[in-house]
């Protein structure tokens, strides 16, 4: 099977129609039908069929897809291990991780990784776990650095640090003249957070949905998790964040945590990597240096 047919299909079956995959790859559509006939052949078997106004993966599509996959990354791995026989530290290493991680985990550990190798360069991508996960499956990423999620077969997770995430206000807040404060009474006041389905937010509403109690009043949301303290500082509001805002790195904000176990959600953050990938001595190198990281 050519490689470049495979190429093609493996746009194709993302895309689900003929036209945008000609566009995306600058190819012309008899082109592209071309290559799939040619593989259609080799299969032995239709590879798609067709679904509204475009196209879908039949079974045997689908099988095409997974192995194709698999040879694309074997392809790219083998270029990249060839290409770094003998430069030891180098080359590009390909990073997605969340805000908390990249404010706080990834500068030290690209530090220390630039001082024992110089020509190393990196690539990061900055989101949250369900955008970069796809971008790992699909060979665009080396290392994804996140929250602990379940395992999942066919890659592998290395645990980095304990990320526990906190209620927090301006230290000025009135919730700090009570003498224990409460889950009900965090009910009485308005709120800064992420919007729901972002797990923090879902953690924190379901604390409160198990104890019968109403919801935060979200007054502010925000998808910019770097913003939140900030948010909090300006504001007035309480929020959820991790508690290392409120440490060393967020000594410029007049923040405090509100101490209540019950709104304590500890959390893992961890690298995670294909498990049968080419992984560079520089990214192994800076999976290492990632947990050594000091609070």
């Amino acid at each position: 099977m050519d490689l470049r047919d495979l190429r093609y299909f493996e746009t194709i079956a993302e895309l689900e129609h003929v036209g945008q995959a000609a566009e995306r790859l600058h190819r012309t559509q008899p082109a592209l039908t071309g290559a799939i006939r040619r593989l259609e052949r080799e299969a032995g078997a239709p590879l798609f069929e067709r679904s509204g106004r475009g196209i879908r993966l039949t079974a045997a599509g689908q099988v095409m897809l997974r192995w194709a996959q698999r040879l694309r990354f074997d392809v790219e791995d083998a270029r990249r291990e060839i290409g770094d026989l003998g430069h030891g530290l180098a080359g590009e290493i390909r990073v997605g991780i969340v805000p908390t991680a990249a404010q706080f985990l990834l500068p030290q550990a690209v530090r220390r990784l630039l001082d024992e190798a110089p020509d190393v360069t990196l690539k990061t991508t900055v989101a949250l776990v369900d955008v970069l996960r796809p971008m790992l499956h699909a060979g665009e990423l080396d290392l994804v650095v996140g929250t602990e999620s379940p395992a999942q077969a066919g890659f592998v997770s290395h645990r980095l640090a304990e990320d526990p995430i906190v209620v927090a206000a301006h230290a000025s807040h009135e919730v700090f003249s009570l003498p224990r404060p409460t889950l009900k009474d965090l009910g009485r006041y308005r709120w800064v957070l992420q919007s729901p389905g972002a797990p923090t937010r879902d953690w924190l509403d379901h604390t409160f949905d198990r104890k019968g109690l109403p919801r935060p009043v979200v007054q502010v949301e925000s998808s910019m998790l770097l913003m939140l303290p900030d948010l909090i500082a300006e504001t007035g509001l309480l929020s959820f964040i991790s508690r290392r805002h409120l440490g060393q790195h967020g000594l410029r904000l007049p923040l405090r945590e509100v101490v209540l176990k019950e709104t304590t959600m500890l959390r893992r953050l961890v690298v995670t990597h294909r498990g049968n990938a080419y992984l560079s001595p520089a990214a192994r190198r800076l999976m290492v240096l990632l947990g050594e990281v000091q609070d």
